[in-house]
């Protein structure tokens, strides 16, 4: 019994290191130019080391419109990037 108890408390120990390990890291960057009609944010950004992306100017969509009512041009920010559906999404802002 003790057994069990020990395996199944490794696995979740394991499970836990493995999703902390998958958490984004998040990326330093300005707002140059938000397209809400569109759910575009343009944003000058640092290298973007989970997508293997120098620093640059780029377009990006947002997972969530709502996330660009809370940003404005000039703004510094730091933010998740992810491929989404093939397309480059802002996941995560903070």
């Amino acid at each position: 019994m003790k057994f069990a108890i020990n395996l199944a408390l490794a696995a979740t120990i394991a499970l836990a290191g493995t999703s902390m390990a998958l958490a984004q890291e998040f990326t330093k960057g300005v707002v140059n130019k938000i397209d809400a009609k569109a759910q575009k944010v343009t944003i000058k950004h640092e290298d973007l080391k989970n997508l293997d992306m120098p620093a640059m100017t780029m377009v990006f969509r947002v997972k969530d419109a709502a996330m660009l009512e809370k940003l404005k041009e000039g703004q510094n920010i730091e933010f998740v990037a992810e491929r989404v559906d093939g397309k480059l999404t802002v996941t995560e802002i903070k």
